[in-house]
């Protein structure tokens, strides 16, 4: 405590009250971006993904620990887990501005940082729309405008071409996605894995739950999947091991029908634009026959 208290002193002193350009963050805050911004310290592994994604690259001092996409990231300085930011390690790397999620970072955290004198811009991205608004938001803090901007563009472009695919779609298969094996775990109607089945062409068979809910296997006998997405190393599982869970059922139409698939669960977890990867990935597994549409 005595070492976290001198650190804090000596970063008060030596940084100057911020100055630059006030941007409003994507819950309505005012956020005072530092210019020049050199330094920067991630406190969730999307926003990492994205700032390099966006050329912020460079000037990240900073980021959690299961920040690994690009492989850049995993070689920057650990501040502990999104869920349990180190304080002391951030302040040490004496960052200009943090990026943060609200969904996951503690606001005890965030609001510490604040006090602390260090600007903190928060993401909280609902959809796939928000995502892209999150590649724009980062392109204007990092001054990467024209390329976050590209960026974007494209993103919207595949959105509406999904879209455009699934109105051929007559039939939606009903679909559990397994996150984690044991127990089984799901996702509910208000979460990003929700909206990648339903915008893929699918009936999410947890939809009439909220959050990550557990699943037994009288339960899962009852819903009848007719697909089942497995979360690559879902509870630490290798792949063989995944399918022999459900093999264990073959009542199951999903199991009979042999529409068992392992999804990389990296591509799945988190709201940066490999959701749109994901997207494109699911209607192609879910709908061989569809034609693709330029």
């Amino acid at each position: 405590m005595k070492a976290l208290l001198l650190l804090i002193a000596v970063f008060l002193l030596v940084t100057p009250a911020v100055q630059g350009r006030v941007l409003v963050d994507q819950v309505g805050r005012e956020v005072t971006i530092a210019e020049p911004l050199t330094r920067v310290v991630s406190l969730a592994p999307n926003l990492t993904e994205i700032s390099y994604e966006v050329g912020g690259g460079p000037i990240l001092v900073g980021a959690t620990r299961f920040a690994n996409f690009p492989e850049a990231a995993a070689k920057l300085p650990k501040v502990g887990s999104y869920v349990a930011l180190d304080i002391e390690k951030i302040v040490s790397l004496q960052p200009q501005l943090c990026l943060a999620t609200k969904d996951g970072n503690p606001k005890s955290s965030v609001e510490r940082l604040e006090q602390l004198g260090i600007p903190v811009y928060v993401f909280d991205p609902k959809s796939l729309e928000d995502v892209v608004d999150a590649v724009v938001r980062l392109g204007d803090i990092y001054r990467t405008e024209a390329l976050a901007g590209s960026l974007a563009a494209g993103y919207r472009k595949r959105l509406d071409i999904v879209a455009r695919q699934l109105e051929a779609v007559k039939e939606r298969p009903r679909v559990f996605f397994q996150i984690d094996a044991q127990p089984v775990f799901s996702a509910g109607a208000d979460t990003f894995l929700h909206q990648l089945l339903v915008r893929s062409g699918a009936v999410n068979l947890a939809a009439d739950r909220s959050g990550y809910p557990r699943y037994s296997w009288e339960e899962l006998l009852v819903l009848k999947p007719d697909v089942v997405l497995l979360a690559s190393m879902g509870g630490g599982f290798p792949e063989r091991e995944l399918r022999a869970r459900w093999e264990a059922w073959p009542q199951i139409p999903a199991v009979e029908q042999k529409r068992l698939y392992i999804v990389d669960a990296d591509m799945f977890d988190r709201p940066s634009p490999r959701l749109i990867d994901a997207l494109e990935y699911l209607v192609r597994l879910l709908h061989p026959e569809l034609t693709p549409v330029q």
